[in-house]
């Protein structure tokens, strides 16, 4: 802060680092080391988020000739749909494991337009790792990075024109379940990602004054079983011995809902699209 004004990437830093400094694992990337919950994670982000995605793909600028890069794709749940309508498609994806999934997929459906890139955003060198520039440079619910000005600077400096970001204002899912439990696994109070207000100042204070859509989004994370609801749960809580898990089994018999097909975690939840043109500013 100088004098009376906020340093709002200060801001993203600080909320970033309790949140990572309430977790035990040293990064995001860390949440995925193992193959099966990476897989657990593809396969009912495919069955459950639909409408996120759908809703992603429908907002994107895409054309035949775009090139696109998909910041943070995880195992690839849009960037093998926008391969489909584009030329080109870059992922860029920190974790192994969900790189890994993408691949896979890549090479079960034959297709020859997609670059892997296995780095966190913050260590890819723009002139050597990508084949920009892209018409479109987008990450969707993967603004992980703790610098997020310099991260911002850097999607902009490989875009030809657009720029769009896919986040949360408010609580999210994890927000509402997570800090019930915390302090019980980890010793620690549970401390949320910063959210939409911060990521807004900091665009406005890089004299950025984006396009805002905010939409409800009733967020449903079903599971066929009890066990692929635990398997699912315990990265995301950070469990990493036999005690934590059974305290998470425990609360998970508390809070997941049944029908006559499924257990699931529901929360309504905002989300919001930000997006720029370069040339335009």
């Amino acid at each position: 802060m100088e004098g009376n004004i906020v340093n709002w990437n200060d801001v993203w830093k600080n909320q970033m680092m309790q949140n990572v400094g309430s977790n035990p694992a040293n990064d995001y990337a860390s949440l995925w080391k193992d193959r099966l919950n990476a897989k657990v994670f593809w396969e009912i982000t495919m069955q459950n988020d639909m409408c996120r995605i759908e809703r992603t793909l429908d907002s994107l600028p895409l054309k035949a000739n775009s090139k696109v890069l998909d910041i943070g794709c995880g195992p690839g749940s849009l960037s093998l749909l926008i391969s489909g309508k584009v030329s080109h498609v870059t992922a860029v994806e920190p974790s192994k494991e969900m790189m890994g999934i993408l691949q896979e997929n890549i090479k079960k459906n034959e297709i020859d337009n997609i670059d892997c890139v296995n780095k966190r955003w913050e260590d890819i060198d723009v002139q050597t790792d990508l084949q920009g520039p892209y018409d479109v440079v987008f990450a969707s619910y993967s603004l992980g990075m703790m610098d997020m000005k310099d991260a911002i600077r850097k999607m902009m400096s490989c875009s030809s024109d657009y720029v769009y970001l896919f986040w949360i204002a408010g609580p999210n899912l994890w927000d509402i379940y997570c800090p019930n439990i915390w302090s019980s696994l980890h010793h620690k109070e549970y401390h949320p990602m910063p959210k939409f207000n911060v990521l807004y100042n900091i665009l406005y204070q890089m004299g950025i004054y984006p396009n805002v859509s905010v939409s409800k989004l009733n967020y449903v994370n079903r599971f066929s079983s009890f066990d692929e609801a635990v398997n699912y749960c315990m990265p995301i809580y950070r469990i990493s011995n036999s005690e934590q898990e059974e305290q998470l089994r425990d609360y998970l018999q508390k809070v997941l809902k049944k029908d006559d097909k499924s257990f699931f975690l529901e929360a309504k939840t905002n989300h919001v699209e930000v997006w720029w043109q370069n040339n335009a500013l």
